[in-house]
């Protein structure tokens, strides 16, 4: 069960792929990831990676994006959720390369999940990605 939970609202532009990173640096912290932890370097670089796709495909149809930041049950869990229909398969933009390769490569390797939802609120829809914690 994740227990914490930070949710960010953000205009869908550059400046918010950096935004998102440091807001999840700090959260993240804050909860006792430790600065520099593996897993914590790992979900940063995914979630920028996520924010800047919201940024890139998705600015037209949906001018903010939001951030969910959670922990939990020996997880750290993001998602990143915007307005715009379309839901991208992950297993083959796996196999297709580019971003959400590499965000599907490193879920795995930390032996993570991820997975999009769709969002009936907004017609849209967000990425979730849960990656284990190491034990202190």
């Amino acid at each position: 069960m994740l227990q914490r939970r930070h949710v960010l609202t953000l205009p869908a532009a550059p400046l918010s792929v950096a935004l998102a990173r440091r807001t999840g640096e700090y959260v993240y912290t804050s909860w006792g990831v430790a600065p520099g932890d593996t897993v914590l370097d790992r979900a940063l670089l995914i979630l920028s990676e996520l924010v800047a796709n919201s940024v890139r495909h998705a600015a037209g149809v949906s001018p903010s994006l939001d951030v969910v930041y959670a922990t939990g049950g020996g997880v750290l869990a993001f998602a990143v959720y915007d307005r715009h229909p379309h839901r991208p398969d992950l297993l083959r933009a796996a196999a297709a390369g580019g971003g959400l390769a590499m965000v599907a490569e490193v879920t795995a390797e930390c032996g993570g999940t991820a997975a999009v939802h769709p969002d009936p609120g907004t017609g849209g829809k967000g990425i979730w990605v849960t990656l284990p914690l190491e034990p202190a």
